[in-house]
């Protein structure tokens, strides 16, 4: 005997399922966050600063690096130069929000007299922003930094040069003692010994330096093999392997430069 099919339960409608859900609460208010001040804001804070502590005797303040050429990362410091008359220099940093303020204060008289001799005011004075000056003195410094870069780094004597290979390979020769009894050490005097391998390699190629982030790309634009060394370098598993690209280093760019003078 067959049995007749049980009825069928009409399908609820959406109406009908909405209704049954509870309503969600809406979040509280959070207050709003109180945005950073701007960098134009913190720049005004530390030029009052600087006005406040030194302006008897300020002459001009300048901008530098890359806050200077508006390319700023959340990291990055503001770098002051503050022009003073006389020879009271020095050297500060401020915090202003989430900025550290790098501040120096440098004679102006004595900046002037450097200028055409230095290896590294013109490259950072060239694109330096004037943030308050007396009778356009930073202009005119920046005007002379712009026609001194024009005409090329000064070149680098061959006393320098012994020097500066003579400062690199003592570094190198330390991390070398160091490596298997104190390995932190050695890393340490290899990353000295790289930094200022860097800085050699624009004076013995009579170069401008270029800012830190930017000098191994540059490097490697005028010495593909020097900058295929430096890039193995920064990515060498081992302290092992990093001695022996540094010694790689150091012979490529001292080949030419004779060791210090023996006198014993």
């Amino acid at each position: 005997m067959s049995q007749s099919p049980l009825p069928t339960q009409p399908s609820p409608t959406r109406e009908e399922l909405n209704a049954e859900l509870l309503p969600v609460p809406e979040p509280p208010e959070l207050p709003p966050t109180p945005e950073p001040p701007g960098t134009d804001k913190i720049i005004e804070h530390a030029l009052g600063h600087v006005r406040g502590k030194r302006g008897g005797d300020l002459v001009a303040v300048l901008l530098t690096g890359s806050g200077a050429r508006r390319a700023l990362t959340p990291h990055s410091d503001l770098d002051f130069i503050v022009l003073v008359k006389g020879h009271d220099e020095g050297q500060e940093i401020i915090r202003i929000a989430d900025r550290l303020v790098d501040i120096r204060y440098w004679s102006a008289e004595a900046v002037e007299e450097e200028l055409p001799h230095s290896p590294r005011l013109p490259p950072l004075l060239r694109k330096a922003r004037v943030l308050f000056e007396h009778d356009a003195t930073g202009t005119k410094l920046i005007d002379k930094a712009q026609q001194r870069f024009r005409q090329g780094p000064p070149q680098a004597s061959m006393h320098e040069k012994i020097r500066l290979k003579a400062e690199c390979l003592h570094w190198l020769g330390k991390a070398e003692d160091l490596t298997g009894s104190q390995p932190a050490t050695a890393e340490y005097f290899l990353a000295t010994f790289f930094e200022q391998l860097l800085q050699a390699f624009f004076r013995v190629r009579s170069l401008w330096p270029t800012a830190p982030v930017d000098m191994i790309r540059f490097a490697a634009s005028r010495d593909a093999a020097f900058g295929d060394l430096l890039e193995r370098f920064q990515g060498a598993p081992t302290t092992a392997a990093r001695l022996d690209i540094a010694r790689q280093l150091g012979q490529q760019l001292f080949k030419d430069i004779p060791n210090p003078q023996r006198i014993d």
